[in-house]
């Protein structure tokens, strides 16, 4: 319960703090490319249960639905402002609404594509399933990017140990370092 309520007024204070940014970035979007300012991506998330996850879209509409790593040429299916919005984690924003909703919280394991079939399946083996997947977490701000499955199922193994307050406080701090330096982002 505390949790969640701590989600609820860290998403309100980011609302109000980045919607300039949110704006800006969407309004850059909507003018550098065509298709929707939002890119809607099925995740799953606590329970296994599917949602739909907003993101500001750096990819041109024409990219196959896939995990980023597993395209031949990320870079060329990017935006012309897409590669920018992901080297600030600006991408990651309209997920502020997710958190708000109740299909996010601040910290937890990123939530997986639905068809990442290998990683869920690890995740249930250890019942990561069945906390509520993060806007940042554990596995992030240990490699994000640079991480196979297993290392990123290890990372959040430990983060279900170790889950608290001051834990998920910790990872805040880092990730707005890491995010800041621009730290651990391949694409």
């Amino acid at each position: 319960m505390i949790k969640r309520m701590v989600d609820i007024i860290g998403a309100l204070i980011a609302l109000v703090v980045f919607a300039i940014p949110i704006i800006l970035v969407a309004l850059a979007i909507k003018w550098s490319s065509s298709g929707s300012v939002l890119y809607w991506s099925q995740r799953i998330g606590r329970y296994g249960q599917p949602f739909w996850m907003p993101k500001f879209r750096s990819m041109r509409v024409d990219t196959p639905q896939v995990a980023t790593h597993l395209l031949k040429n990320p870079q060329h299916f990017l935006t012309p402002i897409g590669s920018f919005i992901r080297r600030t984690s600006l991408d990651e924003l309209p997920q502020i609404w997710s958190i708000l909703k109740g299909d996010l919280s601040l910290v937890g394991p990123r939530p997986a594509l639905y068809n990442e079939y290998d990683w869920l399946e690890l995740r249930a083996m250890i019942g990561i399933d069945q906390i509520r997947p993060g806007l940042t977490g554990w596995a992030q701000i240990n490699g994000r990017d640079a991480l196979t499955v297993k290392e990123k199922v290890r990372f959040e193994e430990e983060y279900l140990k170790k889950k608290s307050l001051g834990f998920d406080l910790y990872i805040i701090w880092k990730t707005i370092s890491l995010v800041l330096k621009r730290e651990g982002i391949s694409h």
